[in-house]
């Protein structure tokens, strides 16, 4: 059977979700295919069950700073009951009203192109009369290690909704998935091993950010192994993992973090002139080049692989398609990121690397991010760095980042500041309350000599 739309759109997870709601509040007639859950990776498999493991071990923490606060063990079975509320027991229903309110259509199956305007599901063709937008998303790596395919290894999936603790864990990589769920399970009882390839985790990050999360991680029972890779990896009952360097380690389960790959390669995309398992290339109002109808949103095209840059993107598709006319401002270096371990890393922009790479002659200044009066209250001793980098030509911040005890909530400011290319002149007369962090501002300022 064939049904036409306005819009079909391939991929509920939440830039899907975003861009359908978009279009069916303007009025459009659209169609959303989904074979997993409604709402997608970061809501079920991702952002929010790792932060909900997480949230219990930043709160833990906060408690020890602060005298007369009772602190104790974590209740694992309560951190898990919590874990499963916050993604509804792996179930959709509760997404369901806030599409049909919009007049969204939903088709559960596995959406894939058909040639132009058109995507085939299970024997049913939907035909688009204005537009095709992939948002299908990206899933873990898995690389091509001797036996690891073999050894059941946890991707984000299962380590995000494991029912219990294992008793062991090894992790595979030093990047954002790597040392969240690294802190999170050792924190609630697991023996966790990580092995990064670099000579520093999170590498994208400053390196004191990178070196603050290690001593971290280790100080909460973490072992780290550094300028390491894994070679071979058996599971007979447990897992072995062969190192290039050390002792074989033994673990119940392996976690493999060391990055994601587009979801592609089942998608039909040689039916369009487009090759399958890439990203989807996209311009500035992510339109896949030389075919008007068709948009690509999210992970799927490789721009930035935040949930919260994929929902951006999914606002500006959706107002192209709409006729407004848009071009992507944030993407790349000038998107905003959180790592939730404690101590939290929060960044906006270039590093200071980066931005000589790019050839900016450029200046760092940076603070104690509790070296005021509001650390007195929030994160009293905790390590945590604020560091700005201005572009001295420009008399503008080109990047921030911010490490510390909760500080996730501190980094808009620092986003709107270099997005926005507001002078320091102007981020001078911009004052902060006293007493609350947000005095690491002036701090930083008066740093650079204002």
């Amino acid at each position: 059977m064939e049904r036409e739309f306005d819009v079909v759109v391939i991929g509920a997870g939440a830039p899907g979700e975003v861009v359908a709601g978009r279009l069916g509040e303007a009025g459009l007639e659209v169609v959303l295919v989904e074979e997993r859950l409604v709402g997608g990776e970061c809501s079920f498999y991702a952002c929010m069950p790792s932060k909900a493991l997480l949230r219990p071990v930043d709160l833990a923490a906060e408690a020890r700073r602060v005298p007369g606060v009772a602190t104790g063990s974590l209740d694992v079975a309560a951190v898990l009951k919590r874990r499963d509320e916050v993604i509804h027991d792996l179930d959709d229903s509760s997404q369901l009203p806030w599409l049909e309110d919009r007049g969204i259509e939903l088709v559960r199956g596995h959406g894939r192109l058909d040639g132009e305007r058109r995507v085939r599901v299970g024997d049913d063709v939907l035909v688009a009369r204005r537009a095709v937008v992939v948002a299908t998303g990206s899933s873990a790596t898995i690389p091509d290690v001797p036996g690891l395919a073999d050894a059941r290894p946890w991707t984000n999936v299962e380590a995000t909704t494991a029912k219990k603790v294992p008793e062991r864990l090894f992790v595979l990589g030093g990047g954002v998935v790597g040392v969240e769920l690294a802190q999170a399970w050792s924190a609630l009882g697991s023996q966790v091993t990580l092995a990064h390839r670099g000579d520093r985790l999170i590498e994208r990050e400053e390196r004191f950010a990178s070196d603050q999360v290690a001593t971290a991680l280790r100080d909460g029972g973490v072992d780290l192994r550094l300028e390491t890779s894994v070679t071979a990896v058996s599971r007979n009952g447990a897992v072995r993992i062969e190192l290039d360097r050390g002792d074989p380690v033994e673990a119940d389960e392996l976690l493999v973090a060391i990055g994601r790959t587009p979801r592609t390669a089942e998608l039909g995309l040689e039916t369009v002139g487009l090759e399958p398992g890439k990203h989807v290339e996209v311009d500035e109002s992510l339109r896949v080049p030389g075919r008007d109808w068709l948009y690509a949103v999210g992970d799927v095209n490789g721009r930035a692989l935040l949930t919260h840059m994929a929902k951006y993107q999914a606002r500006l598709a959706a107002d192209a398609i709409l006729g407004k006319t848009v071009r992507l401002r944030s993407d790349g270096a000038s998107s905003p990121g959180v790592i939730f371990t404690d101590p939290q890393v929060g960044s906006v922009g270039l590093t200071v690397a980066a931005a000589k790479e790019a050839g900016l002659r450029v200046r760092a200044v940076e603070v104690e991010t509790s070296g005021n009066a509001g650390g007195s209250f929030v994160g009293k001793d905790a390590p945590g760095t604020a560091l700005l980098v201005v572009d001295e030509d420009r008399g503008v911040l080109v990047g921030v980042t911010i490490t510390g005890a909760e500080i996730a909530e501190a980094l808009h400011a620092a986003t709107i500041a270099v997005v926005a290319a507001v002078p320091l002149e102007d981020l001078w007369h911009a004052v902060p309350a006293f007493p609350t962090r947000s005095e690491l501002w002036l701090r930083l300022l008066e740093a650079y000599g204002m």
